[in-house]
């Protein structure tokens, strides 16, 4: 019984490079806790890394294949086995964390580092809810950050119902900034419960033209420009966007303006620690910030789930459930 269902990946490409198989199962180090994984996601970083659509991806993937054949950054479950140095963690401690150097959320057991991105899931939340309360939130809360955000602060999010835009609006009203939120009309509902000060209907308006001027403008999907939101800037506002833009504008903007006193275009490389996470944590117990969650898939089902989180069309997480 040393084996494990994991779904593996030995190329990159779409979807259905993905596939279901038995691996051995991980053996902790001393400094490690092995946990049975209960609930994964399947998100853009995982999509990102299986495809190897931007090929810089490969420099931390492997070149020609993967060099880590179970992907999944996201997970939570039981810890059932902790290495002989571990101190924080102890079995049948409910956990949730974050890994994006070799990931394995895709499987039923994953063998993390204890002072990695790790934590102890809320006692008020079940593993399907903590599981997604990292990818989004720790893109979402650098970009905050790197734009140095504070209270009364004007600021725009573009794309605010994927996991990333739906965990900026929350984190933005925690960090007290007042936000304008630009989604479509089926979302509005969901968005003006999030917190949203101002919710703009991208169907029925275009958000370029709403005469506000904000401190910064985050693109959480991709699909704006900079010159085409500068006008919305105030002469020091910043823009930050998830994706390179349209041959790589935004890299080159944010080299041409990173000395300007004016206008900028940041583009902060994301990372995360454990402190990120017990700050998640934290505010996951408070109720100031609650994942979204679109859809459930079964482990068997991840080709599917992959499939629909690649329309673009998902709002919030998409669960994937493995025990």
């Amino acid at each position: 019984m040393n084996n494990m269902k994991a779904i593996v990946y030995r190329k990159y490409g779409p979807p259905d490079v993905a596939r279901l198989s038995t691996l051995p199962r991980p053996v902790p180090r001393d400094n490690q806790v092995l946990i049975r994984v209960k609930a994964t996601t399947v998100n853009r970083t995982d999509s990102g890394f299986r495809s190897a659509e931007y090929f810089v991806s490969r420099f931390w993937s492997g070149l020609i294949r993967p060099k880590y054949p179970v992907l999944g950054c996201e997970f939570a479950g039981e810890v059932i086995a902790t290495g002989s140095k571990v101190k924080q963690f102890k079995a049948g401690d409910r956990v949730f964390g974050y890994n994006d150097k070799s990931f394995g959320g895709h499987a039923e057991y994953i063998a993390v580092d204890e002072t990695s991105a790790l934590a102890l899931v809320p006692a008020s939340l079940d593993y399907d809810t903590a599981a997604p309360l990292t990818e989004g939130a720790h893109y979402a809360l650098n970009n905050i950050r790197a734009a140095k955000v504070s209270p009364g602060q004007q600021v725009l999010v573009y794309g605010a119902t994927g996991a990333i835009g739906t965990a900026a609006v929350q984190l933005l009203k925690h960090f007290g900034a007042r936000v304008t939120a630009v989604c479509n009309t089926k979302n509005v509902a969901l968005v003006e419960q999030l917190g949203a000060d101002v919710v703009i209907d991208y169907l029925r308006e275009d958000f370029t033209q709403t005469g506000e001027q904000y401190h910064f403008i985050f693109d959480a999907v991709g699909k704006s420009s900079f010159t085409a939101c500068r006008p919305l800037l105030t002469p020091q506002g910043i823009y930050i966007s998830t994706e390179l833009g349209k041959r790589g504008a935004n890299i080159f903007y944010a080299l041409t303006t990173a000395r300007s006193k004016g206008q900028r275009v940041l583009f902060p490389i994301p990372v995360i620690d454990q402190q990120d996470v017990l700050l998640l944590q934290e505010l996951a117990k408070q109720g100031a910030f609650t994942p979204v969650i679109d859809r459930y898939y079964n482990l068997e089902e991840i080709v599917e789930a992959y499939r629909y989180v690649e329309t673009g069309q998902k709002t919030g997480n998409v669960v994937i459930k493995v025990a």
